[in-house]
């Protein structure tokens, strides 16, 4: 496949982005529309300095793009191609093309999406970390958005476990925004795949978060939302899936925390209510019937819901006090101290002021 064609679509100024999708289901391929008569292309829409570009574009412009191509595991999968994941070619503003570094066969797996909270909460982390794992297990891939807090921590438990992963970017492929993540975009597309409609080095704007959004549920058959705050790219997420005719799903959480409230409105809007990683699974009997995968056995650090130490069942549900666990449990404080002590260590429980406990890893 020439990816000229693609990237000087891409790239053309004063083409919209529905204009190009219209103008590649009319003429079907890149370079038909640029070799299209000059006068359909103004009449359907096409501004003077775009279709001087798509005729003269600028080699300076062009040039990084195809220089990126060049790397290992670099693609360039368009909107024609058999490899574009089906479902997001079915929204109605699916991408003309897809970057991607990695495995490109990872798009055509089963998705979940699992977004939420930047600012998430050590039991936020490790519920999406305990999802991620359960879901990985029955054969589905996990994308989300490479964010930090609940984004990152679906990622690297879905690396960690074996299972595969697709990372959105909002960026081109060239830059990992945020730079702390850099290490885990590299183990993502180790094992599964990058993905952004933008080219590299274009210059990272605003309007781009939500643009990402989208491939995220449009490529997902589901997505789940671990913690999310009254007003938050993770309920606009859920909101364009919903939308995509996709399935919402979302954790509930205390009242009291500011992160459950996103949540929380999810769910009185019609999102469904999950608190296992089979409430999921339930909805989706379709997509499981194309996953090929065993449910393998929890490894020793998994926690699997109904099957929980009566102490870390506690302290899952939030901050708890020493007062409560001694009631609940029935032990003595000093051997709870000594067990809250190991398991702090092992990062397991994380102590808060007011001397209370909560489980995260």
């Amino acid at each position: 496949m020439d990816a000229e064609p693609w990237i000087t679509l891409q790239l053309c100024p004063a083409l919209s982005p529905l204009l190009r999708l219209r103008l590649l289901r009319q003429y079907g391929e890149a370079h038909a529309v640029i070799a299209a008569p000059g006068n359909e292309l103004l009449q359907a829409g096409l501004k003077p300095s775009g279709l001087k570009w798509l005729r003269q574009p600028d080699p300076a412009v062009i040039a990084p793009c195809l220089d990126w191509l060049a790397g290992d595991s670099a693609h360039l999968v368009p909107f024609s191609d058999t490899r574009f994941p089906s479902l997001l070619r079915e929204i109605d503003d699916p991408p003309a093309a897809l970057f991607v570094l990695g495995e490109v066969d990872v798009l055509a797996e089963p998705q979940i999406a699992i977004v939420g909270s930047r600012a998430a909460t050590p039991l936020g982390r490790s519920t999406a970390a305990d999802f991620s794992r359960a879901l990985c297990r029955r054969g589905l891939s996990i994308a989300s958005g490479l964010a930090e807090g609940i984004d990152a921590a679906a990622h690297e438990a879905a690396v960690d476990c074996g299972g595969a992963t697709v990372g959105v970017s909002a960026t081109g492929l060239d830059r990992v925004y945020p730079r702390r993540n850099s290490e885990l975009a590299r183990r993502i597309a180790d094992v599964g795949a990058l993905v952004s409609e933008n080219p590299p080095g274009i210059e990272l704007q605003q309007w781009m978060f939500p643009r990402r959004n989208r491939i995220i549920s449009g490529m997902s058959a589901g997505v789940l939302v671990v913690e999310a705050a009254a007003r938050s790219g993770a309920r606009i997420t859920a909101r364009t899936a919903a939308e995509q005719g996709r399935e919402v799903f979302a954790v509930p959480g205390s009242i009291y925390s500011p992160q459950s409230r996103g949540c929380h409105a999810l769910i009185r809007n019609g999102a469904k209510l999950v608190e296992r990683p089979e409430d999921v699974l339930e909805e989706l009997p379709a997509l499981l019937q194309a996953c090929s995968a065993e449910p393998a056995a929890p490894d020793a650090l998994e926690h699997v819901p109904g099957e929980l130490p009566l102490l870390d069942e506690l302290m899952r549900h939030g901050p708890v006090g020493m007062d409560e666990l001694v009631s609940q449990t029935g032990r003595d404080a000093a051997e709870l101290s000594a067990e809250l002590a190991r398991l702090e260590l092992d990062g397991r429980v994380h102590s808060l002021p007011g001397g209370r406990f909560q489980y995260g890893r």
